[in-house]
């Protein structure tokens, strides 16, 4: 039998008026708690989860690659595919705040006067992926020895991982080559050791190359033979991540057994073209041989190669970088040269991998093509040196549409490296 609730209002009304205001002003203070309280999750869950990423969540992962582009099998927990979503937290570090960051990626000192593109964070569709803990990771860390092994992408890495890091405890520089390339790093109170080894080929190479990429003679590529930057300090270290890739599209004479082998794009000379899709991959070939016979235990990631996202030409001829946000997937196309590049990287891991797991080793694919094929908008472009070159406004502006912002997209590669170990640990 249900209650007549108007009756009993004002039967009490009636013979109680002060009883009465006080019980609706109750029931009145309840309403409003309660409409403020589910106003301000709204407010916050709008804040972690905008319209345009709810709408993508509930569609199948659309192929930001074109049709026909290769995809490693995924885990069931996929941290690689998912969207840039907005954050209300900002960057972990300030360009100020670390003094470790290079003049190159240093964005906003060289002037960029946007930072939209600071307040973006990765979020898998299938996953939770907390951001890096410097504190946690430091201590899961101590006594052990990084490495970052590749080109200047992996220099540009190194340096995000040492600002989040130093929010902690300072990096300490303790070695660096002539050229300054190749860095070590310490946490003298964790005895971690971080460093960065220069070597874009992974194999035996004379470059005649400066910073800004200006080339006086074609590379001198040993296929055969590795790189000993790193190879010498291999069996030292617990933790690697390698890559390589782009290095193999510039014109390089090749070797093999000290002698002339042929060489990829050399028009000027009276070589074999073999091709740099021939050397890239006998060079991995070798590269995990080296790792399948070391019987290494430890966690070794091989880093895809990335994207750049240059519009309306290249380094040399005009081409720029001025978004200012993430884009749609799809929105911008692999070029065909690292479209090749990404299939022999793929193909050449999936035979290493299979061969590793019947030994015990631990090979981990550090997939980063998605989640940095939507993020034209991290680069420094016409930041790469201070802007407007007071010196000479008439200089010839070269836009870097390759290498990231520090702060910047990058940071968040740290957060899927962290969440690879932690599973890497736990199996």
């Amino acid at each position: 039998m249900r209650p007549n609730w108007k009756a009993l209002w004002w039967s009490i009304h009636k013979h109680n008026p002060l009883l009465a205001k006080l019980a609706l002003s109750i029931l009145l203070f309840g309403l409003a708690f309660r409409f403020l309280s589910t106003k301000q999750t709204e407010i916050f869950d709008v804040a972690e989860t905008p319209r345009m990423a709810k709408a993508n969540a509930t569609k199948p992962p659309q192929n930001s690659l074109s049709q026909g582009d290769r995809f490693p099998k995924r885990e069931t927990c996929d941290i690689f595919t998912g969207d840039w979503v907005p954050s209300l937290v900002g960057p972990r570090y300030t360009n100020e705040s670390c003094n470790i960051i290079e003049s190159h990626q240093n964005c906003m000192k060289n002037g960029r006067p946007d930072t939209a593109y600071l307040n973006w964070r990765w979020r898998p569709r299938d996953c939770k992926l907390p951001q890096l803990d410097p504190v946690k990771f430091l201590k899961l860390m101590r006594n052990k020895k990084w490495a970052l092994i590749g080109d200047s992408i992996s220099r540009n890495h190194v340096q995000s991982l040492l600002c989040i890091l130093s929010k902690v405890e300072p990096a300490v520089e303790v070695y660096h080559a002539v050229d300054y390339r190749s860095k070590r790093w310490h946490f003298q109170s964790h005895n971690l050791t971080i460093s960065v080894l220069w070597s874009p080929f992974l194999a035996e190479a004379a470059i005649f190359e400066n910073y800004d990429g200006v080339s006086t003679s074609e590379v001198e590529l040993h296929l055969d033979k590795l790189d000993k930057t790193w190879t010498d300090q291999y069996e030292g270290l617990d933790y690697m991540i390698f890559s390589s890739g782009k290095w193999f599209i510039k014109t390089a004479i090749y070797y093999e057994n000290n002698t002339v082998l042929g060489c990829h794009y050399c028009p000027k000379r009276n070589l074999t073209e073999l091709g740099y899709d021939f050397a890239y991959r006998k060079v991995l070939q070798n590269v995990f041989k080296f790792i399948l016979e070391s019987n290494r235990k430890g966690t070794i990631f091989y880093r895809t190669t990335m994207p750049d996202h240059f519009e309306g030409g290249d380094w040399s001829n005009g081409g720029n970088c001025l978004r200012t946000a993430p884009v749609k997937e799809g929105e911008f196309e692999l070029n065909p040269l690292i479209k090749i590049i990404r299939d022999i990287e793929l193909e050449e891991f999936e035979k290493a991998a299979a061969q590793g797991s019947e030994k015990g080793l631990n090979l981990k694919l550090l997939d980063l093509m998605q989640l940095s094929l939507v993020r034209p908008d991290g680069h420094p472009g016409p930041y790469r040196h201070f802007y407007p070159f007071a010196k000479n406004k008439t200089a010839k502006i070269i836009n870097d549409c390759l290498h990231w912002c520090l702060p910047g997209p990058i940071d968040s590669w740290n957060d899927l490296i962290m969440e690879m170990v932690m599973r890497s640990d736990q199996n």
